[in-house]
């Protein structure tokens, strides 16, 4: 298995990022990813929620990307502000609609968009990156 990178952001704060199979046990993986980040940080209250929110990204990935590997990368913008992002070798933005009470998929990107203080999409040549970003001001 391919271990994680690290490397130097233009914030002085290194980044941790890892490619993956594009398979749903995958998750595990980017939410370990994400935990071992945010403490070496010293932001382990952003840790549940980064947990769950690369778990939705990654999940989406898996159901909707192509190709059998997905990229995740967790950057830190600034000195409380995280960003991870989810890159697939998918053009299709993600959408966010509305689940009837019955279906048990569908609720991701909202769950997101609780969470997260922002997030978006980054079109590419070649696919997409899917990103939130954690930490800073209050959530709105």
């Amino acid at each position: 298995m391919p271990q994680p990178t690290t490397r130097a952001r233009p914030t002085g704060h290194p980044g941790y990022s890892e490619t993956l199979p594009r398979e749903p046990e995958s998750a595990a993986t980017a939410r370990r990813l994400v935990r071992v980040a945010l403490a070496a940080w010293g932001l382990d209250d952003l840790a549940e929620d980064g947990a769950l929110i690369v778990s939705e990204l990654v999940s989406n990935a898996v159901q909707h990307a192509r190709r059998g590997s997905i990229r995740v990368v967790i950057d830190r913008p600034g000195a409380a502000r995280i960003c991870i992002g989810v890159v697939d070798f998918s053009k299709a933005p993600p959408a966010c609609r509305e689940p009837d009470a019955g279906d048990e998929n569908g609720r991701g990107l909202a769950l997101v968009g609780t969470l997260a203080r922002d997030w978006g999409t980054e079109p590419l040549p070649w696919g997409k990156r899917v990103w939130a970003e954690l930490g800073g001001e209050v959530r709105g």
